[in-house]
């Protein structure tokens, strides 16, 4: 039986700012409206906390039952490891999202109906992740997936909940959240490419190859920053994101460097950490704009 500690290392703690920063970024961008809301916010939180568990536990199920993980390099996988039945991390994914389905509804109650649709395809898009028949992680689908959900979607509706409307500020810092999310998935899928050419998992880093893989992950990193400083038009405070930037060097110097298997696991802290940095810089900046 998997312990306490081993189950919360299985829901990948160091994903969490992935879900974390788009909040706080996109109650930013509401407080740029003048119409930011503490309550809706952390409502928004559990969703997309609750979600990003979600993700982690049933790709973890998926995985493990497909023997993906059976040579893992990565963080520590339940199922793969057999330190927990199938059917017990499989319950806790469906305990997760249902988690976050109820918490999605009470705040789709306060804001706009047609919501609802919206928290629908992102569960629908957590479990098909790698879940399924086809699950489209599995055919390098996984980094558009992350841009659009933990980016446009988790930015634009926190935004949306709280102002009811959003702007192109809200859709830069969309964009930022969605490019380092996904350049935390490319760092792993870069990190997993051997295991999962040997597994069949075709995910886009397979696709791309080991160097043009690196190239990718570096030209995210950079985009965001040039974003950044796009941000500056509606309000210089914008440029305090640019705090961000030594830990975008950080993450970004394994990968650059050549760096392979367990070498490149502290770039997706680094990664994460770039994205919870630039949305606590950014957020009180479009604030005080």
């Amino acid at each position: 039986m998997a312990t306490v500690a081993q189950w919360i290392q299985g829901a990948r703690p160091r994903t969490w700012p992935n879900a974390i920063a788009p909040v706080i970024a996109g109650t930013g961008a509401a407080a740029w409206l003048g119409a930011a809301v503490w309550w809706k916010a952390l409502l928004a939180l559990v969703v997309a906390v609750a979600l990003i568990i979600g993700v982690n536990y049933a790709n973890d199920y998926s995985d493990g039952i497909r023997g993906t993980d059976d040579e893992r390099v990565g963080p520590l996988r339940l199922v793969g490891s057999k330190l927990a039945r199938p059917r017990a991390v499989f319950s806790a994914a469906v305990a997760s999202l249902v988690v976050a389905a109820l918490a999605g509804l009470a705040l789709v109650a306060v804001s706009d109906p047609w919501l609802a649709a919206v928290g629908a395809v992102c569960i629908a898009g957590a479990w098909f992740y790698t879940g399924g028949s086809k699950p489209y992680g599995y055919s390098g689908f996984g980094e558009i997936a992350v841009f659009v959900f933990f980016g446009l979607v988790a930015v634009l509706g926190t935004q949306y909940t709280q102002a009811l409307r959003v702007d192109w500020v809200g859709l830069v810092a969309a964009v930022v959240m969605g490019l380092l999310s996904s350049a935390v998935l490319v760092a792993n899928n870069l990190r997993d490419i051997p295991t999962d050419t040997a597994s069949g998992k075709i995910t886009l880093a397979v696709r791309l190859g080991d160097a043009r893989t690196r190239r990718f992950f570096v030209a995210l990193l950079a985009l965001a920053g040039v974003l950044t400083v796009v941000l500056a038009l509606a309000t210089p405070w914008a440029l305090l994101g640019l705090v961000a930037a030594p830990l975008a060097v950080r993450a970004a110097r394994p990968v650059t460097s050549g760096g392979a298997g367990p070498a490149l696991i502290p770039v997706l802290r680094d990664t994460g950490l770039t994205m919870l940095v630039w949305s606590i810089t950014i957020a009180p900046a479009l604030a005080l704009g």
